[in-house]
């Protein structure tokens, strides 16, 4: 597991895609200290990973890269940890716009496409 603070390319984004799902790396952003962690199977374990590291939960969300689609399809928002009622999030997806626009500028500075 990595948490990306400095940018990647995205090939090497797409090098680490082959360590679990060859076409797709799990990740999760974390929307208050602006970093991204990537590479492991589940969200979950991320999502740990950066509790670990001093984040909170309220401000960790799961998503989907994808190294080798460009434009809307290369970020996805689809988690089991985004699954948060008491949060009025009650998709897997994450449903306010001001956050999905904050994930998709942090995956943007972190990703240079």
């Amino acid at each position: 597991m990595l948490i990306i603070k400095k940018p990647i390319t995205i090939n090497e984004l797409a090098e680490i895609a082959q360590n679990f799902f060859g076409d797709m790396v799990k990740g999760v952003v974390d929307i208050e200290n602006d970093i991204l962690a990537i590479d492991a199977g589940l969200h979950a374990d991320l999502e740990t990973f950066l509790l670990n590291n001093g984040s909170k939960q309220e401000n960790l969300w799961g998503i989907n890269l994808y190294p080798e689609l460009k434009g809307d399809d290369f970020l996805e928002f689809d988690s089991m940890i985004n699954i948060r009622p008491a949060q009025n999030n009650r998709t897997r997806g994450v449903d306010d716009e001001e956050i999905r626009q904050k994930i998709a500028e942090i995956v943007k500075q972190r990703i240079e496409q």
